[in-house]
């Protein structure tokens, strides 16, 4: 089957190509060059490591679909209806997990590290997220739910998502009552306090009423991290927070090494604070020209790299796909050297005029 998350890469260009010009219209900037290259490098390390790790991946699936209790009749509706809302289902639990466990946060955490909000943002994918759901994931097997079945609804979950990250969609009416829009998923991003741990939908919302963890968009959102990564090196945006976990470890005596592990990752922190975009202080670069263009030049070249190696990572060799894969892993490396080799704080009320108003 061919993968829809390969098929659909052109796609996401695009439609990040049609933000930026409606952006520009309405004369906002929501993209910064650097933390584009992060993004995009996060979620393309995350798709070439899962190149090596989809036939384990789903091997497991299948191997527990052949021991399934309950066989649905050949063209039944009720798996896909089933693996429709048991996928948004696991998800909410799984997505909720990760923020309220550290050491799941760890793995989550990546996706929040961007202190702007757009398509690019949706890329931003942690190399061991797969693993971290992938359990929640099997008792869907052995109810019955096909391979096939499960992949096409569990990509198409994934894909959903992608549109939610934009500052350019308003509120939706009746449409927010269901399912999940930029509006609620800004909440979700953002480290205003009240926002915090909030809109942990996949597709739908009604979980998160369900469940007490919904809430509306009012004051406008600030994003990124409480305790900022301040890099946009993305392989140290992938063990970050491990390593400060491992430091906070070594503090402790006892079962309090591992509550640094277990409890949520507000544990032993103050309290997040109160903050506005005009206080946010943005991590940024500055990039010569020269490095602008060896950036661009490289980045276009690693997305046709990865776009190919995961079009045809079933006709072409390992030892082909090995090297394929090493080369752009050593690229994205090169990229947060350079991204980290002059770091500068800019604050966010110097662009204030470019950053979208109260919605």
């Amino acid at each position: 089957m061919p993968n829809p998350i390969a098929l659909a890469i052109p796609f996401f260009f695009l439609l990040m190509g049609v933000e930026i010009f409606f952006a520009r219209r309405r004369r906002l900037s929501l993209y910064r060059f650097p933390d584009v290259i992060a993004d995009i490098s996060c979620g393309m390390t995350q798709q070439i490591l899962l190149v090596f790790e989809v036939a384990a991946l789903t091997g497991g699936y299948v191997w527990l679909y052949q021991h399934r209790l309950f066989t649905f009749a050949a063209g039944s509706i009720w798996p896909w209806v089933i693996a429709f809302f048991a996928v948004d289902f696991t998800y909410y639990w799984w997505h909720r997990l990760s923020h309220r466990v550290n050491v799941l946060w760890a793995v989550h955490a990546v996706h929040h590290q961007s202190e702007d909000y757009n398509f690019a943002v949706a890329l931003r994918q942690a190399v061991l997220s797969v693993w971290t759901i992938w359990p929640l994931h099997l008792p869907l097997a052995l109810i019955g739910i096909p391979p096939v079945t499960f992949l096409i609804v569990d990509s198409f979950s994934t894909l959903y998502q992608f549109w939610i990250h934009t500052e350019l969609v308003g509120k939706l009416g009746w449409f927010e009552r269901v399912f999940n829009t930029p509006s609620q998923h800004r909440v979700h991003h953002a480290v205003n306090p009240r926002y915090l741990d909030r809109n942990y939908a996949a597709t739908l919302c009604i979980w998160d009423r369900l469940f007490g963890t919904f809430v509306e968009e009012r004051e406008q959102p600030v994003y990124g991290l409480v305790k900022p990564l301040a890099s946009f090196d993305p392989i140290r945006a992938q063990i970050h927070h491990f390593l400060d976990m491992a430091g906070r470890t070594g503090r402790y005596r006892g079962l309090d090494k591992l509550r640094v592990w277990l409890n949520g990752p507000e544990w032993d922190h103050p309290p997040a604070p109160e903050i506005t975009r005009a206080e946010q202080r943005k991590h940024a670069v500055q990039l010569s020209p020269r490095e602008t263009t060896f950036l661009a030049a490289t980045l276009v070249l690693a997305i046709v790299g990865t776009t190919a190696l995961l079009w045809f990572q079933d006709l072409v060799p390992w030892t082909l796909k090995a090297v394929l894969a090493a080369f752009l892993l050593a690229l994205i490396a090169i990229w947060g050297l350079l991204l980290d080799r002059r770091a500068i704080w800019n604050r966010t009320a110097s662009v204030a005029s470019t950053e979208p108003g109260p919605l």
